[in-house]
């Protein structure tokens, strides 16, 4: 491929690209960063190929939470078209019947009124324990659930509860992979991310210091350099 290697950023549940503005500045400068649009659909297999039909021929493809789950679908419909892999505090495994539950239960609390109240909810569980005092963090948090809203937010969870365990098909991605996480995330936690690149061949693991489930956002330059390594290699 000639030319710069375009970025897809795809966001996690409740999201949106203000999840990369620490890194999108960085990401800019080596070529295209295009932010994937993941509130449309209800299911992984929509949600990618969704994404791949407006998506450049070949690309570096970042997700973080549910957009590494998103990715794995990707990996799995076009594996040819992503030339490298970023996935930042994710997990290859299925819901189990409590999250399910867990999920359904903050759905109900939506459908009955109170859709404002699950972004203060999630948000201790999002971030490390050094960072849920952080308002400026907890509002930027609750700003983007506004913007997603919550008909948004009852597709993207049920297309996490139906997502499969993408284990099984981790031996068959071959681009060069960046797996990261936040050494206190508690949704998706390290020993899920050792488990991914034990699963992928060559992958690269780095633990981000001080950061919970939203590295990006809590630890910006540690996972911009992070990805910088990966795409100038």
């Amino acid at each position: 491929m000639t030319g710069p290697l375009p970025v897809v950023l795809i966001p996690g549940l409740l999201a949106t690209a203000q999840l990369y503005g620490e890194q999108i500045p960085q990401l800019w400068r080596l070529g295209p960063v295009i932010l994937a649009d993941h509130t449309r659909d209800d299911s992984m297999s929509a949600l990618a190929r969704s994404i791949l039909a407006s998506a450049p021929s070949r690309f570096a493809l970042v997700g973080l939470s549910m957009g590494g789950y998103i990715s794995f679908e990707i990996l799995r419909q076009a594996p040819e078209r992503v030339a490298k892999l970023a996935l930042l505090d994710t997990s290859a495994r299925a819901d189990t019947p409590e999250q399910t539950e867990q999920r359904r239960a903050q759905i109900a609390l939506g459908r009955g009124g109170k859709f404002a109240e699950i972004a203060d909810t999630v948000f201790p569980r999002f971030v490390h324990r050094m960072h849920r005092g952080d308002e400026r963090l907890r509002a930027l948090v609750r700003s983007m659930a506004e913007a997603v809203g919550l008909e948004a937010f009852v597709r993207q969870q049920t297309a996490i509860m139906g997502r499969p365990d993408s284990r099984p098909s981790l031996g068959a991605i071959r681009c060069p992979t960046l797996v990261l996480v936040g050494d206190g995330d508690e949704l998706t936690p390290p020993e899920r991310a050792a488990e991914i690149a034990d699963g992928i061949r060559g992958a690269r693991l780095v633990t981000v210091p001080e950061s919970g489930h939203l590295s990006t956002l809590e630890q910006p330059r540690h996972v911009g350099q992070a990805l910088l390594e990966l795409l100038q290699a």
